[in-house]
């Protein structure tokens, strides 16, 4: 059993920068893929990107490719999304997760999930 807790969204202006942090709890964190996945409002939730154990592959939706970094402290049990030159429709709610295959982009890989973290960005 895994407990994810996102952290870090806010408010931000069109262009801005904001780090997102996903503290996890349990000591088989490095045994897990870390994903991130955004619901905007009356949208289905998608895939952002993911990272693999030890955080040398990372792979991450066109919409936020060269936009958002994914990395990983696995002695701090967190994981991060760095995003830089944030768009109006990057507003969601962020939730990360974690599971035991590294490939794919469906909410079923996943096992465990936090209960997500909003990201405004405005004009």
């Amino acid at each position: 059993q895994v407990q994810l807790v996102e952290s870090g969204g806010g408010l931000v202006q069109a262009g801005d920068s904001l780090r997102l942090s996903c503290a996890a709890s349990g000591p088989t964190f490095s045994s897990y893929v870390m994903g991130w996945f955004r619901q905007a409002p009356e949208k289905e939730r998608e895939f952002v990107g993911r990272i693999s154990w030890g955080g040398s592959r990372t792979y991450y939706a066109d919409s936020v490719k060269g936009r958002f970094t994914i990395s990983r402290d696995n002695a701090k049990n967190t994981v991060y999304l760095q995003m830089n030159s944030l768009k109006i429709e990057d507003t969601a709610v962020y939730y990360c997760a974690a599971g035991r295959v590294y490939g794919g982009t469906s909410e079923s890989m996943y096992d465990f999930w936090g209960r997500g973290t909003q990201v405004t960005v405005s004009s």
